[in-house]
This record gives C-alpha cells, sequence and structure tokens, in this order.
C-alpha cells in the first residue's frame, strides 16, 4: 500500500538548515517502513518564498540526494504553520504506476503574456509530451493543478484557455473533463503568473475511471463556465484511488454559500467532498492527505484545530493561497484510496 506524509522541518533556523533537517526526516520516515523496498514516488514542496528559496533548494542535498528519482513539484504557497517549507510526500513499495509532469514557464517565455497565453503553453508542452508516448489527453491525464499568480485577475483567462485547450481535444460536458484544483500559488519565475502540475497514468483506459458526482450538494462545474470535474475515481488491481479535485462551500446551484465564515465554510466543504467520496464507494476514513488552501493567514489557527478535531490522524498541510472566488475563504483537496 502507498504511504503518505507531510513534514515540517524541526529546525528554525536558516533555510539551509532547515532543508538539511528535513533532508534528514525524509530518509528516517523512508527507513522506517521497512524492508528497503519502499521507494519515494512523488515529492511537493510547498515554500514560503520562492524567489528567495528555490535556487537553495535544487541545490540542497535534500533535492538531489533524497528527492532524487522521485516526481518533483515546488510551488509557493506559503505553509501556514510558522515553517518556511513543507513537504507532500509519497512513498509506495514498488515502481510508480504513473508518470508526473511539473511544467513551469521561463522568464524568456513569459515577459509580456497574459493568463491566457501562458496557460495555453503550458497545456501544449504537455501535450508533446503526450504525443511523444503515444497517450492521451482524454483518456490518460487524471489529475492536473493550475496554480494562478494574482488570481482574482488572472483566473478567467486560466479558464478559457483550459476550455480552448478541452473544447480542441474532445473533452466537452457529453464526455468528461479532468479532476483538478486551480487555486493561487507562484512558480519561482518572476514574470510567470501560471504553472500546471499534470498526473498521468500511461496504462489506464477511459473504462478505468468513474467521474465523481454529488448532485445534491453541488452542481456540474460547466454550469459557471468553467471545465474540471469535482473528482475520478480510478480503478486498478490494487483497488482503487479517488482524486478529489478543489472543494469549496458551494451549493447544489453553484453558489457560494457562509460567505464571510471560514469555519462553516469548512464544515460545508467537507460534507461535499464526503458526497463525492460516497459517490465513489468510499467515505471520509479513506482519505489519505488533505491539503488545505486559507485566503487569509488570520484563519489559520481555527482551521488547524477543526482538523485536528475532526481528523486527527490524516496527514494535513494548510497553505496560504486564494480561491478563485473571492468570496470564497477555505478550499480543500484530498486523495483517497480503498482496496
Amino acid at each position: 500500500m502507498d504511504k503518505y506524509i507531510i513534514l515540517t522541518p524541526e529546525a528554525r533556523g536558516p533555510f539551509r538548515e532547515r532543508l538539511a533537517a528535513l533532508g534528514a526526516q525524509v530518509s528516517e520516515w523512508l527507513a522506517s517502513l521497512g524492508d528497503g523496498q519502499w521507494q519515494l514516488h512523488f515529492a511537493k514542496v510547498f515554500l514560503s518564498d520562492a524567489q528567495n528559496q528555490y535556487q537553495q533548494l535544487v541545490e540542497s542535498a535534500l533535492y538531489q540526494e533524497v528527492l532524487v528519482g522521485a516526481a518533483i513539484s515546488v510551488v509557493e504557497q506559503a505553509p501556514l504553520c510558522g515553517s518556511k517549507v513543507a513537504l507532500l510526500l509519497k512513498a509506495a513499495d514498488g515502481p510508480a504506476p504513473f508518470l508526473f509532469h511539473s511544467l513551469r514557464l521561463t522568464d524568456g517565455e513569459t515577459k509580456g503574456l497574459n493568463s491566457y497565453t501562458q496557460t495555453i503553453m503550458l497545456f501544449e508542452k504537455y501535450l508533446r509530451i503526450l504525443k511523444d508516448r503515444g497517450l492521451r489527453l482524454d483518456t490518460h491525464c487524471v489529475r492536473t493543478w493550475l496554480y494562478v499568480g494574482d488570481i482574482d485577475n488572472n483566473y478567467n483567462g486560466v479558464v478559457k484557455a483550459r476550455n480552448d485547450i478541452f473544447q480542441r481535444y474532445g473533452l466537452t460536458i457529453d464526455t468528461h473533463f479532468i479532476a483538478s484544483t486551480g487555486i493561487g500559488g507562484l512558480s519561482h519565475t518572476r514574470s510567470a503568473c501560471v504553472a500546471i502540475d499534470f498526473l498521468t497514468f500511461p496504462d489506464i483506459s477511459e473504462s478505468d475511471k468513474t467521474y465523481l458526482k454529488a448532485p445534491d450538494f453541488l452542481n456540474p462545474t460547466h454550469e459557471y463556465g468553467v471545465a474540471f470535474e469535482r473528482g475520478t475515481r480510478l480503478s486498478s488491481a490494487d483497488g482503487q484511488q479517488l482524486f478529489i479535485s478543489g472543494t469549496a462551500s458551494i451549493d447544489k446551484h453553484g453558489n457560494v454559500i457562509y460567505v464571510g465564515d471560514v469555519m462553516k465554510q469548512a464544515a460545508r466543504l467537507l460534507e461535499n467532498i464526503g458526497a463525492l467520496l460516497k459517490a465513489g464507494g468510499a467515505t471520509m476514513k479513506a482519505v489519505r492527505y488533505f491539503v488545505v488552501y486559507l485566503r487569509d493567514l488570520s484563519d489559520y489557527q481555527a482551521i488547524d484545530g477543526f482538523m485536528q478535531t475532526a481528523f486527527p490522524t490524516v496527514p494535513r498541510v494548510i497553505v496560504q493561497a486564494k480561491v478563485c472566488r473571492p468570496e470564497w475563504l477555505v478550499e480543500m483537496e484530498c486523495m483517497a484510496a480503498i482496496q
């Protein structure tokens, strides 16, 4: 079975010392899993200040010696526990069945280009990768993460670009879209306002996927002009993985509810997640980790306490990241697994 953990460094000194401490923690965790067959499949690195931290990260022993061989995503979404860096890790006792592409644009590619054009460029990079491998966007891409700088102003361009790409490649309301999180976040490229991560399973067919719906709780995304699935269940010989998209406090008509109340919004979005999991044959007990996005860092203590009470044994990371509608104060995503 896959194992997940979220780590922050125990050290609170300079950034390089924190990275060294994390490297030791990751190595210790991998050693604790068993007989040496465990492999690190995935590492998501949350930074508080990518402009000043990214180069130190990629030059560190943590990155070059400990995380080496894993799929790595780096995003500026400040951990709200007081750390400059946090890791979400996945390990398993066998080779990874997926491909992961964390695509970023350079300053030379992005300068002067708006969010629509940058999003198109990133999707086209990914589509070239798929073509070279004989894979298809509609069949083999199971999950995406779209990180948007200044999301209050740039999100509309990202939405339009994704809609246009999906229409071009036959992803429609009559077929399906792709599970996704579209959230505030930055890459290390100063002029980039968009970065995208893509999760691909090369050996699946369309029949291996089920698109999760909970119409009594939340509406189809296309009703308000965006193109993503609320969640996707992927079935394999090892069981089922359920990828739940970024989910917020929304009702079955697409309205934001509990405006201004972060605690009630958190409770409602978890109801929505529970309904999606139920549609996939799972419960909250199957959740392997949560990523929690907060618009306002001052809500951290309340939300952290709420999650600790509700899910004391489930790994979580809480980061500062604006949600795509200003009225949403909190959003969460998760992954669940059942045998």
